[in-house]
């Protein structure tokens, strides 16, 4: 099935200990396991800043991000846990950061409409005020903020506000 439109690209991790060499068949393993047709997410970034293809073709529809997954693209780093306690965490190497920015303006310049932010931004509003708080987030995913931090490297970076996505 595709995507009939682009409208967010969703940054994730793996949510797996810093410096665990996972790469696309072991995500693509795992996420069969949690019933999924394939990996989830579109692109991959690894360890030492390899980018992956995770689901095929890019404008298949995937499946990272619950009730989303129509209108957006996923892509996630192989980390963010703390490998001594297992909190998350944003573990991002600098080759893995300079492989996100790489993909990010690729994705950018594919689908010039859409906003980029992290999992944790497409969580329920709880409490209706139109902003998704830290103690709203369904889970941390992707450890760091991911829309000011696209906005901060010339990206467009996004926010869900009101059920609508809008650029920072």
């Amino acid at each position: 099935m595709s995507r009939s439109r682009t409208d967010a690209i969703v940054v994730h991790c793996t949510a797996t200990l810093a410096g665990a060499p996972y790469n696309v068949a072991s995500i693509r393993q795992m996420h069969k396991a949690r019933g999924f047709s394939d990996i989830g997410y579109h692109y991959l970034i690894g360890l030492k800043g390899e980018i992956w293809e995770g689901r095929k073709p890019q404008n298949s529809v995937g499946a990272h991000v619950q009730s989303f997954n129509n209108s957006t693209m996923g892509i996630a780093y192989v980390g963010g846990l703390r490998a001594s306690d297992a909190k998350p965490m944003d573990t991002r190497t600098p080759a893995q950061i300079k492989s996100m920015v790489k993909i990010l303006t690729k994705l950018s310049k594919d689908y010039p409409n859409a906003v980029i932010l992290g999992h944790r931004d497409l969580s329920k509003d709880l409490d209706l005020d139109g902003v998704i708080e830290p103690q709203e987030y369904m889970k941390m995913c992707p450890c760091f903020d991911a829309g000011p931090w696209a906005k901060s490297v010339g990206l467009p970076g996004g926010k869900l506000s009101f059920g609508k996505y809008e650029k920072l």
